[in-house]
């Protein structure tokens, strides 16, 4: 592949997240010349969404890229010497304390196999329990010691028991790129064939006999997983869905509606009304409370033109500032934590003023709740803006890894030993030259974007790096039960110790095109402050219960049964200066990787800023021109070629429908 590679480009981007993604496709759409690379196998990094063994297998993959640092030495005979090399690193280190659990019924048998995969190799993974289950399981299921692996997935044997109390550290599957790839063309086209507005979605208004859902169940279906490495959602009016629109990259997804938004108080969950409709149809406000409410919303919306009603409580929290406002304590909960989703400690008035305004701005865009969620999860998003890049001809390239990037000795001494004008940035000898890949190729650009993982701890001895913790439940029903079995919510868990961080939870239901049918998908996130299982484990143990045998039968448990857990720590590179890097050159732009907030807006602020730096005077992913529209050089024989290769691309690349994004959009306006 390197000796296919064109030696000379305008951009490279190292690292295919979010912000790197929309990057890349600005500059391609923008006339740059663009690489694309990546030593993952998968595209969006730690942005990215796998099925149900994927995920296993990426966990294997983190594992394995933990205990071994491979030596490559063929970039050093691309060095020259009046050049100097910046090393990059080699293995990702943003992820840790990772946890498993298997609570659901242990049933495999050696002929399990996930639907609609192909057979490629065999794997195994273990996970560490009691000495009592260990012996049952393993006198139960040693001859599936070994399962096949599959295309897009891999298949577990069933030594993982239901284990709640003990860690479990897995080793899991080994995944091919192409598993993952497969399963995600399989996504791209289930979007692009879609012909509805809003995801087609069967309305089971029936509830069946709850059926007892076991592990080799989820092995089979694993496909229908997709699971996010990050949980967030869409603001309405947000940043990402007006880039989507604007770039007409929007075309390339679908997405639903979150339909409710969720409380939890006194130990019970409850649906908090949030539209005027919901608010006057409430059964839980009294006809005060809906009348105190409303005119509290109403003032949020205009706040900024009535400073005296707050100005005298900017230093106090917003909490502090509800309790002046005349609000009873369950108002006062539902806008802390349910409509402006912030610190009852930490964030102050302005600040729980403006969230309330925002969210109050998204009601009504497309739904009843300001959330859109892109159906086959958030990993879908980088991958569209790559499509818009590769469209536009940039070029890409997974399980491509970079050694070194390149730069004059002297610009390194210049660097070192700053003059007035490098220290205000004007000095242009500062810039990377190129980079050399792992087959010792050699490739020069201007312009180098690079994600914060790929960098080497020296480089990053200075930065300091919060974290993030998750957690992914599969559970057998939902927190709060209705008549419908689709139902996408959003919960925040207010900390109760000090120290602590509120708690985000998201689940997700079938039609998402996230988990198989009569199972849930849930998304738990906070701020770090000890590991991800000590953070978390707590407000699951409120929200659900371990699933057990005896409990299986039973048709009237009160909390949803959780069938499998994983808790990890996920690094936080955003708002890190670049002042914090050392002896970064000029020409290259770190992008962090996501960030603990709900919404996308922190990338794509991030994206636009470094586009401007490279593009300055350039319009910031604009949409792209009509087939129609477009003229090719060259005489007549050669543009009725280009025409028949290039233009067809072009139209197979836009549905013959508007996207869900697109349609919603133009009666609001």
């Amino acid at each position: 592949m390197a000796d296919n590679l064109p030696s000379d480009f305008d951009v490279i981007v190292i690292g295919t997240g979010l912000p790197e993604s929309i990057i890349a496709a600005a500059c391609s759409r923008s006339g740059q010349r663009v690489l694309h690379v990546d030593s993952r196998s998968y595209y969006g990094g730690n942005w990215a969404s796998f099925s149900f063994s994927g995920l296993l297998s990426w966990l294997k993959e983190y594992q394995e890229n933990s205990d071994v640092v491979t030596e490559n030495s063929m970039w050093q005979e691309q060095i020259l010497e009046n050049e100097e090399a910046i090393l990059l690193s080699s293995k990702d280190k943003t992820i840790q304390h990772v946890e498993v659990f298997c609570y659901a019924s242990q049933d495999l048998h050696k002929d399990v196999e996930e639907a609609g995969a192909l057979q490629k190799n065999h794997a195994s993974v273990t996970s560490a329990h009691s000495t009592e289950a260990a012996e049952a399981a393993e006198a139960a299921c040693l001859p599936t010691a070994e399962e096949s692996l599959s295309t897009g997935s891999c298949e577990i044997p069933a030594e993982q028991s239901q284990c709640s109390g003990p860690e479990s550290s897995p080793e899991v599957n080994d995944a091919e790129a192409a598993g993952e790839k497969e399963t995600q063309s399989d996504a791209k086209s289930s979007i692009e064939e879609s012909s509805e507005n809003v995801p087609k979605v069967q309305d089971n208004t029936e509830t069946p006999k709850k059926n007892t859902v076991t592990y080799s169940q989820i092995i089979k279906e694993g496909r229908r997983f997709n699971i996010d490495l990050v949980s967030k959602l869409l603001y309405s009016r947000g940043l990402l869905i007006d880039l989507l629109i604007k770039s007409n990259v929007s075309r390339y997804a679908e997405f639903k509606n979150i339909t409710r938004i969720l409380a939890f108080r006194e130990g019970t969950v409850e649906q908090v009304p949030c539209s005027r409709a919901d608010v006057f149809n409430s059964k839980q406000l009294t006809m005060v409370e809906k009348r105190m409410l409303m005119k509290f919303l109403t003032f949020c919306m205009e706040y900024e033109e009535h400073p005296d009603e707050y100005k005298a409580y900017e230093e106090t929290t917003f909490s502090e500032y509800l309790k002046t406002q005349k609000l009873t304590p369950n108002l006062q909960y539902f806008v802390l934590h349910s409509i402006a989703m912030t610190s009852e400690t930490t964030s102050c008035t302005v600040d729980g003023l403006k969230a309330t305004k925002k969210f109050l701005q998204c009601l009504g865009r497309y739904g009843n709740t300001p959330f859109l969620f892109p159906l086959y999860g958030q990993g879908e998003l980088p991958q569209c803006f790559c499509r818009m890049c590769a469209v536009f001809g940039g070029i890409y390239c997974l399980r491509h890894s970079v050694q070194c990037l390149v730069v004059d000795k002297e610009s390194r001494k210049a660097l070192l030993r700053p003059t007035a004008s490098v220290l205000h940035g004007k000095n242009e000898a500062n810039r990377c030259k190129a980079m050399i890949d792992q087959f010792g190729q050699r490739i020069i650009s201007k312009h180098f974007i690079i994600e914060d993982s790929y960098l080497s701890e020296k480089t990053c001895s200075r930065v300091q790096y919060r974290q993030i913790s998750r957690a992914v439940l599969i559970t057998d029903g939902s927190v709060l039960k209705t008549d419908s079995d689709q139902q996408v919510s959003i919960l925040t868990v207010p900390a109760e110790e000090p120290g602590s961080f509120a708690v985000r939870v998201i689940e997700l239901c079938s039609s998402t095109m996230t988990c198989m049918k009569g199972t849930y998908l849930v998304h738990l996130t906070c701020m770090s402050s000890k590991t991800a299982r000590e953070d978390l484990e707590p407000v699951v143990q409120k929200l659900f219960t371990p699933y057990t045998e005896i409990e299986a039968e039973n048709e009237h448990v009160e909390k949803p049964r959780i069938l499998w857990a994983l808790y990890f720590n996920m690094r936080d590179s955003s708002d890190i200066s670049r002042d914090c890097y050392n002896d970064l050159p000029s020409n290259v732009y770190v992008c962090s990787g996501p960030d603990c907030g709900l919404g996308n807006d922190n990338a794509v602020k991030q994206a636009e800023t470094l586009f401007q730096q490279i593009c300055p005077n350039e319009d910031f992913c604009p949409a792209p021109p009509n087939p129609e529209d477009i003229i090719l050089d060259g005489d007549s024989s050669q543009q009725e070629v280009s025409e028949s290769s290039v233009i067809p691309e072009t139209n197979s690349e836009t549905p013959k429908e508007s996207t869900v994004l697109g349609n919603s959009e133009e009666p609001s306006e």
